[in-house]
């Protein structure tokens, strides 16, 4: 009698374990489907069939049966898609199979060690010829070449990109496959509303709004009816140059909804540079189309990739399987989305075959990482040229990024005349003031009665709010949670609504997106992108002939900033002493010009990402873990903190505190979820300030000693981090 060989065990004694040529054919089977999407079917069946040789050996079947072994169950795929189908393809095959648990290798040398792709291929591992018995592996039947074209000179970078969209439809329908095994977990894809229903839905939504007769919204809706006519073109790369306050969110959603309709694509991407506004996005979004299509994905609740068969562990993982983007709508960060496509790791890689045949929007798109900025663009590109997707880069503030483009890549405006539209919404003056200290800055912001007032670090805007001591003022930072912000925000838009004082102090978060109103507007000296969404607060409807924008140079030790933000508040001096008018598209021209020139070339790839794919491309030698190292937008480490904020929050803890999956709350806490460094938890953890619920969350304790009703997380002295948390 032959033996049966098994992939996967079961808790129920009743329940047959899945055999390991049923879970191969499976996976072969869902990976083929997706990778399909970019016409590299073939190539995903055979990631899925050859992934778990491995388990054929006798070791792992002893493991499965209680014995406490190690075993490497994924060089043995690697090694026999080398045999079966050479060099070239086999080792694209190869660098997915190997990773599948431990995460995309780097290539390495006749010199390396563990770990390494070379060193993997030259291993010796335990005997897995048993699988002969069961499947019979045939040369490629239908395989007509790479389905891809190299983008310009960068052939490696292509290649490798191609590596990690099959890695994801591998990792991804692996993941599916050992989901669906376990039968007495939910069912946690499927049934959503097409696209096609959606923008049905959406377009009827647009028609029921009733807007005044306004010159604005007269001008919102002829911005919305070009989206709506430019949206029946074919894909590519697009640019939607918007002043603030024109409604580019509803207008940029119905292009895409509409642009996926006629192309035929399959979702909507939307990537918006931070955490501090998914929320407001996503609920214009969720009001339109319904909460269940529309995914929020900013949390960092990752699961670590690892070769544990365990069943706990297994089923722990799964608890987030909706991170495979498998949903219509999906709202994420500039860290989400860029760190996912260049990262080397299953949890963060199994969504990525899902942006093909997508539309991505990249809200505020001069916000992207500049000293990443070749990688992202060059990333972005290979979107749109290989994978059939549509991206378009939306901001008032148009970056000047046609040099940084492969020259076979050229993005398409969709607004037919950007400078008559900022013309047209022209509703501020903008004026530099002289160096004020912040006694100063009190001073003037006291004598107005509806006025915001934005800096460049929470512990400047704390300490602006603290001198104020107003009953009217308002502070608003990412040391408050989701929660908490919201119910400031509409605090706020209420006070304004109602003609009420309102003094509000702010870091820059309130920036992008933001939808709010102030006659008046004060922000410490910054780039000039910041300086014109600072703007767009100021007379948003247009009901003063026109606002008031001061930008002034803070004195305060509090308002000191380094780097990248420093040398950008420099640039923007040189605009303003060029320009009468330092937020006209001829000034943000220049403004861009100076500071890529200033940066630099090798500051837009400041880590040589480009290298790890170039360098030893002809041996198709690819270092996908170095890059993924290298690849960090927010250089500092950081914590994520739960703030029992309210009795919802609370509720939810507790409920995370005695479950077996405490993580299967993860994304019900996101609201009440703050970002700290690396030294700001420490500093926390050494004033016993913060306590761990079930081995999952990092909880606030003793809400009222460390948590401002006003200002938020109540952070010791010396530990306020600046730069990426606003």
């Amino acid at each position: 009698m032959m033996m049966k060989y098994y992939a996967h065990s079961s808790e129920n004694p009743e329940k047959p374990w899945q055999t390991i040529v049923e879970h191969l054919k499976q996976t072969a089977k869902i990976a083929e489907q997706s990778a399909a999407k970019f016409n590299a079917g073939e190539l995903g069946y055979l990631c899925g069939l050859l992934h778990d040789l491995g388990k054929y050996s006798e070791k792992f079947q002893q493991k499965l049966q209680g014995a406490i072994l190690k075993v490497d169950h994924s060089t043995a795929g690697a090694q026999e898609a080398v045999k079966l189908y050479g060099e070239k393809i086999g080792r694209l095959l190869a660098y997915c199979i190997a990773g599948h648990h431990s995460g995309l290798p780097d290539y390495g040398t006749a010199a390396s060690t563990e770990g390494t792709l070379f060193a993997r291929l030259n291993k010796e591992i335990e005997d897995y010829s048993p699988y002969k018995q069961e499947l019979i592996l045939t040369p490629l039947q239908a395989f007509s070449g790479l389905p891809i074209k190299p983008i310009d000179n960068h052939l490696g970078f292509t290649l490798s990109f191609l590596i990690r969209m099959l890695y994801s439809c591998l990792v991804d329908a692996d993941f599916i496959d050992t989901e669906n095994y376990m039968s007495d977990l939910p069912k946690l894809r499927g049934n959503n509303q097409t696209i096609t229903q959606m923008n049905t839905e959406f377009n009827q939504f647009l028609s029921s709004l009733s807007g005044s007769k306004s010159k604005i919204n007269l001008q919102r809706q002829a911005i919305l009816q070009r989206c709506l006519s430019m949206a029946q073109n074919g894909t590519g790369l697009y640019t939607l140059t918007v002043p603030t306050g024109g409604g580019k969110t509803y207008s940029s959603l119905a292009f895409a909804l509409n642009h996926a309709v006629t192309n035929k694509l399959e979702r909507i991407i939307y990537v918006i540079p931070y955490t501090s506004i998914i929320e407001q996005n996503a609920k214009v979004f969720k009001d339109a189309l319904g909460d269940e299509n529309v995914l929020e994905h900013h949390s960092n609740y990752q699961f670590d990739s690892n070769d544990s068969e365990n069943l706990q562990a297994i089923k722990e993982k799964l608890k987030l399987a909706a991170e495979n983007w498998d949903i219509p709508i999906i709202v994420t960060t500039n860290v989400q989305f860029f760190e996912s496509l260049f990262a080397n790791r299953s949890s963060k890689c199994r969504k990525i075959h899902n942006l093909a045949k997508s539309v991505i929007i990249f809200d505020e798109a001069q916000m992207l990482p500049i000293q990443y900025l070749r990688p992202c663009l060059l990333a972005v590109s290979e979107l749109v040229m290989n994978y059939g997707s549509t991206a378009v880069l939306c901001t008032a503030t148009q970056p000047s990024i046609n040099n940084l483009l492969p020259l076979s890549v050229k993005p398409e405006e969709i607004m037919d005349n950007p400078r008559q539209l900022y013309a047209d919404f022209k509703k501020v003056q903008v004026r530099k003031k002289e160096e004020l200290d912040d006694d100063s800055l009190v001073q003037e912001l006291q004598e107005w009665e509806q006025v915001l007032c934005i800096v460049s670090t929470r512990k400047h805007a704390k300490e602006i709010f603290h001198q104020l001591d107003d009953d009217d003022s308002l502070h608003l930072s990412t040391l408050m949670c989701p929660v908490h912000r919201q119910e400031t925000l509409k605090e706020i838009r209420q006070r304004l609504k109602d003609q009420q004082p309102c003094k509000v102090i702010s870091t820059q978060l309130i920036e992008a997106g933001v939808d709010v109103d102030f006659p008046v507007v004060y922000r410490s000296l910054a780039g000039i992108d910041s300086i014109v969404q600072s703007a767009g607060r100021c007379n948003r409807e247009g009901r003063l002939s026109a606002g008031q924008v001061f930008v002034f140079k803070p004195l305060s030790e509090y308002a000191k900033v380094k780097g990248y933000l420093e040398r950008t508040a420099k640039v923007a001096e040189m605009v303003f002493r060029k320009y009468d008018d330092p937020i006209s598209l001829e000034a943000i021209d220049y403004y861009f010009t100076i500071l890529y020139d200033l940066e630099g070339e090798e500051a837009l790839d400041k880590k040589n990402i480009l290298d790890c794919f170039e360098e030893k491309c002809s041996q198709l030698g690819f270092d996908f873990q170095t890059a993924a190292e290298k690849f960090r937008l927010i250089e500092s480490n950081t914590h994520y903190i739960v703030i029992p904020y309210n009795e919802a929050a609370v509720k939810l803890l507790n409920e995370a505190q005695f479950s077996h999956y405490p993580r299967s709350v993860a994304r019900k806490l996101q609201p009440y979820t703050i970002s700290i460094y690396e030294h700001e938890y420490k500093t926390l953890l050494k004033n016993a300030a913060l306590k761990t619920i079930n081995n999952a969350f990092i909880v606030l304790d003793d809400l009222e000693r460390n948590y401002d009703p006003k200002t938020g997380l109540i952070l010791p002295k010396d530990t306020y981090g600046e730069a990426i948390f606003v």
